[in-house]
């Protein structure tokens, strides 16, 4: 399941050298859009830094989202607004218009291709115009010129739209082009990028000690830019929720719509127009907590049974996923790490909108560790840096939080339920077992059956598969795993240990 953005033969940024044991000014523990961002802000203001990726530049949701830069962000100001200050929304919007122009600038200077559309947020079923109606009404309160769309630009689209707010001028790009470009800019600037080395741990103090498995490196300053810190202080994986969504890109007969479309209703459907590698729309959506969805290859199968009923004629080229973090209250945490002793920054909870989040975090995060005073920073980086937590904060987290423990309960108690041996799974499938009481994840892919522990090993949540991707996904905090036990992303530093196979097979 390879994006679309990765079909092109873009040439690869050259990997430094890594040397064990070096200091470096700052670490950046991440090549997405986060880590590079902020990497190009302190190279070109002479820090010493590095980044450090684990697989390639833009790996992971950095170059698998939809490629959309927008302000206007499904009902996200609405639902922040419901249980917070018109000031907390405003401050939002002034970081995701900072980000927006800083990316958009960086674009054109280095010539990325990007096209301008309107964006539209819709409601699919007439009950929820009213949801609709706030999101224009606290768009426009927190300075957006949104509009509520004529019915003529929307009357003839293909799929259905009961009403919809729109947001002229925003932009849709390659993001892996984007983000190899800031690579590029980050080496270009005297950065040292290293890729194909995985950071394992963090000690502290004195100073930070980054773990890796090419050695050690220590720094004046640390910033965790993995979508969710790899280390467990200040707890901040019991903050976000972990989501997976999908994308389909078709080749059309036909025109498709010029905007940018996303409902703010379920199920989720996002689409803009592309025209790259034989396609020319990508539609989104079907996203779930991860590892608790009963199949998600038939959520990727009804997005393109729902795009070939809208657009007759529709052929998928690719489909491919991403995974996204969200805050309880949809805020994104970006700053110093709890017990890092003011050396160790992360960012995380960007809900899908990382092309505007990511770049307003760098921002904010290059001007801590530049040590600007408070007084200097512009009046949105100051009032999103001072959190408050809400009654409504409060109550979504308890609620996520005990579906977590829900899902521990469930994965242990269905484990118990059948014992090995178990039938050889079909290719592409996989099944959680029990062996002396502990689960067991077997699976079979590439015509190779593994068996690997099923104890995910950040909080010992069972994992569960993912028939789409052919991943072992843990339901607690989004951890994954390759077939045979290798980390693929999230909180958990250490891989699923491989199971032996027994004498008797």
């Amino acid at each position: 399941m390879d994006p679309l953005w990765k079909q092109q033969q873009t040439p690869a940024v050259p990997s430094a050298p890594y040397e064990p044991g070096a200091h470096r000014d700052v670490v950046i523990v991440g090549a997405g859009l986060t880590g590079l961002c902020t990497g190009v802000l302190l190279a070109l203001d002479g820090f010493d830094v590095a980044v450090v990726e684990a697989g390639d530049v833009a790996a992971r949701a950095s170059g698998s989202n939809t490629g959309k830069v927008s302000l206007l962000q499904g009902s996200t100001l609405s639902t922040i607004r419901a249980h917070h200050p018109a000031s907390l929304v405003k401050a939002y919007v002034e970081a995701n218009r900072a980000g927006q122009e800083w990316l958009l600038a960086f674009a054109d200077a280095a010539g990325v291709d990007r096209t301008v559309h309107t964006a539209y947020s819709y409601a699919q079923h007439a009950d929820q115009a009213g949801t609709v109606h706030a999101e224009h009404d606290v768009a426009r309160e927190a300075g957006l010129p949104a509009r509520i769309a004529l019915h003529s630009e929307t009357d003839d689209l293909p799929f259905p739209i009961a009403r919809a707010v729109a947001l002229d001028g925003q932009t849709a790009l390659d993001p892996d082009t984007l983000t190899r470009a800031l690579a590029a800019a980050f080496v270009a600037a005297g950065g040292r990028l290293h890729t194909g080395v995985r950071v394992t741990g963090l000690s502290m103090p004195p100073r930070p000690v980054l773990r890796t498995s090419a050695g050690e490196m220590t720094a004046e300053h640390v910033v965790l830019a993995t979508g969710i810190p790899i280390v467990d202080r200040g707890l901040t994986f019991a903050k976000v929720s972990g989501h997976r969504s999908y994308c389909v890109s078709f080749r059309t007969p036909g025109d498709v719509p010029t905007g940018l479309f996303l409902s703010v209703d379920g199920p989720t459907r996002s689409l803009r127009p592309v025209a790259q590698d034989g396609a020319n729309l990508i539609v989104g959506g079907n996203g779930h907590p991860v590892g608790r969805a009963l199949s998600e290859r038939a959520l990727v199968d009804d997005l393109i049974v729902w795009t070939q009923r809208h657009f007759p004629g529709a052929e998928p080229t690719h489909r491919w996923s991403a995974q996204d973090y969200t805050s309880h209250n949809l805020i994104p945490f970006v700053g110093a790490l709890p017990r890092g002793f003011g050396r160790v920054r992360f960012a995380t909870g960007y809900a899908k909108w990382g092309l505007t989040n990511a770049p307003w975090a760098a921002l904010r995060l290059a001007a801590e560790i530049r040590g600007q005073a408070r007084e200097e920073l512009p009046q949105w980086m100051r009032q999103i840096g001072t959190r408050l937590t809400m009654p409504g904060d409060i109550g979504r987290g308890l609620i996520e939080n005990a579906k977590i423990a829900g899902a521990a309960a469930r994965g242990w108690f269905e484990a118990e339920r059948q014992p090995v041996p178990v039938p050889r799974p079909a290719e592409g499938e996989g099944v959680v077992a029990q062996r002396g009481g502990r689960p067991v994840a077997v699976s079979t892919v590439g015509g190779r059956t593994r068996a690997v522990s099923a104890v995910c090993s950040h909080l010992g949540g069972v994992v569960a598969w993912n028939d789409a991707e052919c991943t072992w996904d843990c339901p607690l905090h989004a951890s994954r795993f390759a077939p045979d036990g290798t980390r693929i992303e999230g909180p958990a530093c250490r891989d699923l240990p491989t199971l032996p196979r027994r004498a008797d097979g």
